[in-house]
């Protein structure tokens, strides 16, 4: 499950609890294709300490002394696993392993970033400014920090299917695929409901659904282990992933619109007035 703004908030919660302080032994590359910037060189952060991590939309910045900042983007299949403890000393060697990157420190705990299946798109930057990363420039503003005039603001700069603008890094940043179905589902909105066409009064349900939704997640989320934040993100969703099962509101059956490389889930009776939507795949599939 794709990590999203409370499970990255956490993370970064989790990381300052455990690495501030420690100083990296050595930053070691598994996946060459993982690290997209070649200088400051990876050796540059070896005998430096962590004092901080932050997050940006969906990016994680581990902050070292010195300014460096190894900023990551987990993408779709990738995770963190701290390790109190590696079996072994001996480097890291490039290979096909799902280990893309590991951060060892000097109390012999670290943390590898990780990435399941066969397209690897998890992202790391070894830099001395975020804003140098490309996705964090072009990012919107937080979707959780955004008052009312701001989010409704962005939401109509962008005119389109409510689902997508919603999920544009650059409109709203920190909301993916799960989340948004959350909270289009609290805010009874159609996820094609187009943007431009919001009343005031929707669009101030959108962002109390928005604050709602993704706060809750956020309190859910920190203090839990990293290994335990898949686990608590599935057991809060209440129509992302649920499709056939009951809508915990009005008991209806959560349904589904496939895409090519996706899905959203959504109740028909809390948010499109009880019709159905049209399934886009199985619709080509008619054709």
């Amino acid at each position: 499950m794709v990590p999203e703004l409370p499970e990255v908030e956490a993370l970064a919660g989790y990381l300052r609890q455990r690495a501030v302080g420690r100083r990296v032994d050595r930053l070691e590359i598994a996946a060459i294709s993982a690290l997209k910037t070649y200088d400051p060189a990876p050796a540059a952060v070896a005998g430096r300490a962590v004092v901080d991590a932050r997050r940006h939309g969906k990016f994680l910045d581990v902050v070292v002394e010195g300014d460096l900042h190894l900023v990551v983007h987990l993408a779709r299949a990738g995770w963190l696993h701290y390790r109190e403890a590696f079996g072994s000393t001996t480097p890291l060697r490039p290979g096909k392993g799902p280990i893309a990157v590991r951060v060892r420190l000097d109390d012999g705990s670290g943390f590898d970033l990780t990435e399941a299946g066969t397209q690897k798109k998890l992202a790391a930057y070894l830099v001395t400014d975020p804003a140098t990363v490309p996705g964090v420039a072009k990012l919107g503003p937080d979707a959780l920090a955004a008052d009312l005039p701001t989010f409704a603001e962005r939401l109509r700069s962008r005119r389109g299917q409510l689902k997508g603008v919603l999920t544009d890094q650059s409109v709203l940043s920190g909301v993916g695929n799960a989340y948004s179905d959350e909270i289009l589902h609290a805010a009874k909105l159609s996820p094609f409901a187009i943007t431009d066409r919001l009343t005031d009064a929707q669009l101030a349900t959108l962002h109390a659904a928005t604050r709602q939704v993704l706060g809750d997640a956020v309190e859910r989320s920190l203090g839990q282990r990293a290994a335990e934040l898949k686990g608590e993100k599935r057991s809060g969703l209440k129509v992302h992933a649920r499709t056939g099962l009951p809508c915990p509101v009005c008991g209806d059956t959560v349904r589904e619109v496939s895409f090519a490389d996706s899905s959203l889930q959504y109740c028909a009776t809390c948010q499109t007035g009880g019709k159905p939507l049209a399934d886009r795949r199985l619709s080509r599939l008619v054709r």
